[in-house]
């Protein structure tokens, strides 16, 4: 009896048969690197919950660029951590804060990395909020006011792309306009458009001190049961001038990454998470994993969902394992 069948085998046959047509690749380029910049001297201190990952001092960051430098990473996310935090979250918009100063000192000294700048509250205020707090309630519009005068400190310290993550309604459109008036024309913003309420958050909170002090931010970020609520939300960003669209979490939510990058002409961003980093961490140091199969295999699926560009913590090993099979 002839069988018919077909030989899907014959382009995977070898090394340089699967390279000849592979559909995805990853690239140094399409890595944004998280840094945690704290204010204070001699402090590199690692994140217990994510190994590898260091809260620095302005006296480090020059031995931390270079080595991100050294490792082909094109770009950096700049988190703050400011000794004093207040109410309304004064540090994150003073023209002397970390961020603004850590964002001078790097364009001054590595001109070409790309600098962008997290633009939110939560690590500056004393009750951990992305917003201005009245009792309980966060509230919306006056929470706009401080975040467009935060994107344009950032822009005028020489931040690239401002990057707000806060998820309060109208954001987009109330920081590109803040951007035009103060002569920022030039700076795009890439939106944290789908941002969802999501519990692998965790080690970040840590990382960067910025948990809330009371309740949750389940009225500000999206609920993980929702997939429409997503296009409502990017729909919004596009309309309102947002000129990349990011999707947080990564791992959980690739169905939301490929419903974006299909509906959506703008570059999509996925954030690989705090929590997803200190998954795969635990796992590999207890020999359950192979780390660097497993890192590379994650990040490839979110390019394969349908990611333009990844902010993630691994960015360093994965460049470093990507040239060693080259």
């Amino acid at each position: 009896m002839e069988l018919q069948f077909s030989r899907h085998r014959r382009l995977r046959s070898s090394a340089n048969m699967r390279a000849l047509v592979r559909e995805n690749h990853l690239r140094a380029e399409d890595f944004i690197y998280p840094l945690f910049i704290i204010e204070g001297e001699n402090v590199r201190k690692e994140v217990s919950s994510m190994p590898g990952v260091f809260q620095v001092s302005m006296d480090h960051l020059q031995a931390e660029m270079e080595d991100i430098v050294a490792h082909g990473i094109k770009s950096v996310l700049l988190f703050g951590i400011p000794a004093t935090k207040d109410e309304c979250g004064g540090q994150a918009y003073h023209d002397h804060g970390i961020v603004q100063v850590a964002t001078r000192f790097i364009k001054e000294k590595f001109p070409d990395i790309i600098i962008v700048a997290d633009t939110c509250l939560c690590e500056y205020t004393s009750h951990g909020h992305c917003g201005v707090v009245e009792g309980e309630k966060i509230l919306n519009d006056p929470s706009l006011e401080l975040l467009v005068k935060t994107a344009v400190s950032q822009a005028k310290a020489g931040a690239d792309i401002i990057a707000p993550s806060n998820m309060m309604d109208g954001f987009v459109t109330a920081i590109r306009a803040g951007l035009d008036e103060a002569g920022f024309t030039e700076v795009p913003v890439m939106s944290y458009a789908v941002k969802y309420a999501s519990a692998f958050y965790g080690p970040f909170r840590e990382a960067a001190e910025g948990a809330p002090q009371f309740g949750d931010r389940k009225t500000y970020q999206m609920d993980p049961a929702n997939r429409m609520e997503a296009f409502r939300e990017a729909e919004s960003d596009v309309a309102e001038g947002a000129d990349f669209l990011i999707v947080k979490p990564g791992m959980p939510y690739l169905d939301i990454v490929r419903d974006v990058k299909n509906n959506f002409n703008l570059p999509v961003v996925v954030y690989n998470v705090s929590g997803e980093y200190a998954m795969i961490k635990a796992a590999a140091q207890n020999g359950w994993i192979d780390e660097k199969k497993t890192v590379l295999e994650m990040l490839i699926g979110m390019k394969r969902a349908g990611a333009d560009l990844i902010i993630t913590y691994h960015a360093k090993d994965a460049i470093s394992w990507l040239k060693e099979d080259e």
